[in-house]
């Protein structure tokens, strides 16, 4: 005879809460309570219970959204942004950075040591007790919503004993054991490391994908938490880390130092081998939060972490041949050709050398045996070459590889100074067309020097001539990519002035600081008549880009260039001001708000404001949360002018 429901209701309830036991002891505690063949007999029967009474608990461990996703990934807005960190690659480095974050605070920094897991950024926001959403880290400010694969993980608690809105960073991760299982199990389709597991499973649509690899996780970082009380309770990064692991969330090992020496020792210590999961380095942070929010963030990190990067794993190969690429800037970089090595999950055929400087110091020749590494496990590099492999040294060249032209030596780069040479001057409109510049779709590289070839583009200027009778008849033009063409050109004649400076590649302006350019001096007019004083003003511009600054503008070539633009169509937009709001006026962010940082900061960038880190005389506004701290105080010393959030919006005419 079957059990009643009832009866068959509690004990699932009773599995279900023996299994999360289990769970939390294993991942959490790292302190196995039962072998993995009795939590397998457990699971098991629990899945026969739920299958008998076609119940499955909201906590149960074998619950998850289906096997699959019906459509792509959605986009997923974190509640705040998820920064990268900033590298260093040797103790004296770190040793640096400690001391310079240290001069930036009243107080001793006490450190947290943590592993740098070699996995996939996670992003888990829980409100209400559930787990809501989860997502990639993406860029930082979007990234891809996964919830249906984090669910799968056994690790990952559904529910939670906090009632506030809370988003948390981690990493996915395969343990190295469950690994060499894995590969056991499944030897026609084995997977050649752990990180690329992680993502391929994460990033599969099948979800049964992450239960067959194991994947599980670590957490790090509360990224955003919305509960008053519990903020002014957690005064530090243990204290958060603590939070996390009473409601389940797992975490690896952590040390807290009160002297950056003995960080080092520690680093030292960790043997790699021992481990059951990969790492490429250590994370090394400042414990106190309101020492935190005094040191604040640039543009990409946090300044109160860092993570050092242990050495790279290196294999050797064969240098084949080098050959010289020519830049937009003119300036050529060796490129060696390798003979295909695999380095951590890649295959590596082509190497970048920095300069002729760096190609005699490492001893490289064609047919060097060298020692090759993905630094920082990204770009391909050459340590240094085996004695006496070379066949052949390799020679400065004299004459530019594109255009015959004589090159000219500065120091330890050589350049062509031809600017007619058709990789400078693709290159620059392959820069031109870019999507943090113009943004024109449908122009390739492959396109650029097509047409190049053919006469009909000679620079950026050429591409506002283009006809569709121009482009007629010729290889891959058909009409409608001819009239999408045409008309993506015609939509760029009016960039955000920030695209627009970009795109005119002034030496040291990228992105950023176009951005910030084009917030203070609103119009190109503006900017070209700017004083020196005026444009070392402007955050993180510094008096040689400034240099760079002036001199692009009273040059006769750019001149003309400018004047031609201008006669085609082409009129950068007057960057957005609100009249009579935060017009150029410089603003700094302390404290804790209601909303994160980054909605802020939008807000007074809408508003024509610009955002600083460091309280100066020359800050106009600071604008202070609760635990607003030494930047607070300093501020009174100064006299600023200081805002609550709540006066601040007003001024804005924002609705709270």
């Amino acid at each position: 005879m079957s059990k009643s429901i009832s009866n068959s209701d509690n004990d699932m309830q009773a599995l279900v809460s023996k299994l999360n036991e289990y769970i939390h002891a294993y991942y959490v505690l790292d302190n196995p309570l039962v072998s993995d063949s009795q939590f397998d007999l457990l699971y098991s029967k629990l899945q026969q219970l739920e299958m008998d009474t076609g119940i499955v608990l909201e906590n149960s461990p074998t619950r998850r959204v289906g096997t699959s996703i019906d459509t792509k990934f959605a986009p997923h807005t974190h509640l705040s942004r998820l920064y990268s960190l900033d590298k260093v690659n040797s103790y004296q480095e770190l040793i640096d950075w400690a001391n310079k974050t240290q001069k930036k605070l009243d107080s001793p920094i006490r450190y947290v040591c943590e592993y740098k897991i070699d996995g996939l950024t996670l992003s888990l926001t829980y409100e209400n007790t559930r787990l809501v959403k989860a997502a990639t880290r993406g860029n930082g400010i979007v990234g891809e919503t996964i919830t249906p694969q984090v669910v799968a993980m056994s690790s990952i608690p559904k529910t939670i004993n906090f009632d506030g809105i809370l988003e948390i960073q981690g990493e996915g991760y395969i343990k190295l054991s469950d690994l060499e299982q894995y590969n056991l199990d499944n030897p026609t389709n084995q997977l050649k490391n752990a990180r690329n597991g992680v993502a391929g499973a994460i990033r599969n649509l099948d979800t049964q994908v992450v239960v067959d690899r194991k994947v599980t996780a670590a957490f790090y970082h509360i990224n955003y938490i919305r509960d008053n009380q519990l903020q002014n309770s957690i005064s530090n990064h243990i204290q958060a880390l603590q939070f996390l692991k009473d409601n389940g969330l797992p975490q690896l090992k952590n040390r807290a130092f009160d002297d950056i020496n003995q960080v080092v020792e520690y680093i030292k210590s960790i043997d790699r081998d021992k481990l059951d999961f990969l790492i490429d380095g250590m994370v090394i942070k400042v414990d106190d939060l309101t020492q935190r929010q005094e040191l604040g963030f640039t543009d990409k990190f946090p300044r109160w972490a860092v993570a050092y990067k242990f050495e790279a794993i290196e294999f050797s190969t064969t240098v084949l041949d080098i050959s010289w690429q020519v830049g937009r800037t003119g300036k050529l970089t060796p490129l060696a050709h390798l003979q295909p090595v695999e380095i951590g999950g890649a295959t590596v055929s082509r190497a970048t050398l920095n300069n002729i400087d760096d190609i005699i110091r490492k001893g490289v020749g064609v047919g060097s045996v060298v020692f090759v590494r993905r630094s920082n496990d990204v770009i391909p590099e050459i340590l240094y070459s085996v004695s006496n492999t070379s066949t052949k040294q390799v020679d400065l060249p004299d004459i530019c590889p594109v255009c015959d032209s004589q090159l000219v030596r500065d120091g330890v780069h050589i350049f062509c100074k031809n600017q007619r040479c058709p990789k400078i001057v693709c290159g620059k409109i392959e820069h031109w067309v870019s999507k943090n510049c113009m943004d024109i779709e449908g122009i390739s590289q492959k396109t650029i020097e097509y047409l190049f070839r053919l006469g009909l583009l000679d620079s950026v200027v050429d591409l506002y001539r283009l006809t569709p009778q121009n482009l007629q008849g010729l290889d891959g033009f058909g009409d409608k990519k001819i009239e999408n063409l045409i008309g993506n050109i015609n939509k760029s004649k009016n960039p955000p002035l920030s695209n627009f400076l970009n795109a005119l590649g002034i030496n040291g302006v990228g992105k950023k600081t176009a951005s910030d350019l084009a917030q203070f001096f609103q119009t190109l007019d503006n900017l070209s008549k700017a004083t020196l004083q005026q444009l070392i003003e402007i955050p993180e511009v510094g008096e040689n880009i400034a240099n760079n600054i002036l001199q692009y503008f009273v040059n006769p070539i750019n001149i003309n260039l400018l004047n031609q633009l201008k006669s085609l169509g082409v009129q950068p937009q007057q960057s957005k001001v609100v009249a009579g709001k935060l017009n150029n006026k410089k603003i700094v962010i302390t404290g804790t708000l209601s909303k994160p940082r980054s909605y802020f900061v939008k807000l007074i960038k809408d508003n024509g404001g610009i955002v600083a880190d460091a309280i100066s005389k020359t800050v106009d506004i600071v604008l202070a949360g609760e635990q607003a701290g030494t930047k607070l105080d300093k501020a009174n010393s100064l006299g600023l002018n200081i805002i609550n959030e709540s006066d601040f919006v007003k001024i804005l005419g924002v609705d709270d």
